[in-house]
Parts: structure tokens; sequence; C-alpha cells
């Protein structure tokens, strides 16, 4: 079996784990999203003790996984290079937490529940995608020409990220 096949397997593996893991979990339902929101009425815990869990597994994974000297089926770890928090990751985190709270569904559970056929997902997948679509678009739209009068120049204005952009620069380990 070629690399890239086994790749492509591992991550739909990985994909078919997390999906049947949510599914199992009940995170699926919207219901179980609006009952860990609802503070002050019927609170419903389970969420946070499947983010907690899923927390754990991370901290005691990664450093382990960490040790190796390049993942199984790639050459290098690709990690993110930016390690601060600034007004990208908090822009982003407040649009995430906003559309979960009003879908009453998180992205990667709405994707699993794709599968069910309901209008309500097929719907909210339409949107997350479109979304995706609009957010790409703004990220490479072509930038105009700096003004002269202000200290940034062509160079910066070309290397600038979009609020939208992934890091240019990756770090790796090992």
């Amino acid at each position: 079996m070629s690399e890239t096949s086994l790749r492509s397997l591992a991550a739909f593996g990985s994909g078919l784990l997390f999906s049947v893991g949510l599914g199992v979990a009940g995170m699926t339902r919207p219901s179980k999203v609006i009952g860990f929101l609802d503070l002050f009425g019927r609170w419903d815990a389970s969420l946070a003790l499947v983010m907690g869990s899923a927390v754990v597994v991370g901290l005691v994974s990664f450093p382990l996984v960490l040790r190796r000297a390049s993942p199984l089926l790639a050459p290098r770890y690709l990690l993110p290079a930016a390690r601060g928090i600034d007004a990208r990751l908090l822009a982003g985190a407040a649009l995430f937490g906003a559309g979960w709270g009003l879908a009453g569904v998180c992205p990667g559970p709405a994707l699993a529940a794709l599968a069910t056929g309901a209008p309500a997902f097929l719907v909210f997948g339409l949107g997350m995608a479109g979304g995706t679509v609009a957010a790409n678009r703004l990220a490479h739209r072509p930038r105009s020409a700096p003004n002269p009068r202000s200290e940034e120049t062509a160079e910066t204005a070309e290397t600038a990220a979009t609020p939208f952009e992934a890091p240019r620069a990756e770090t790796t380990c090992g």
C-alpha cells in the first residue's frame, strides 16, 4: 500500500473514530449543547465531561507522540508557529462561540450528524461550507496599493496576514 493510501486510510479512520465517539456521547444532538449553555436552568454537564476527557487525553498523549523524531506517516511534524493570543485568535474564537451557541451544535458533531440526513444538519453543513468559501475568498482577495504616506511598504503589505489566513511559518519538531 502506498504512503498516500496509508495517510488517507489513517485520516479516514481517525475521523470515523471521532464521529462515532461524538455520536456515542450524544454530542451530535443540539439539546446537549443547549443544556450545557443553560447555566441557570437544567444544566447538563455531559459536554464538559466530554471536553475534559479530550483535554486529559491530549495532555497525556501529545508529549508522548512528540518524543518521536517524526510522525508515522509524514517526514516531520507541522505545528503552528504562533504561540501568543492576538486579535485574529480572539475574533475567531468569538465567531466560533457565537455560531456554536446560536446553532446549538459544534462543527465536528454537525459533520458527524450529516450522516443522519436530517435537514437541519444539511442546512448547517451548507452554511458552514459557504462560510469557509467566503473566508477563503476574503483571505485571498487582491490587496490595494499601500498609502505612500504611511509607514507600510509594498513588502509589508504583501506579507501581512489577513484575518482568515493561517500563519505562513511552520515549526518543526524533531
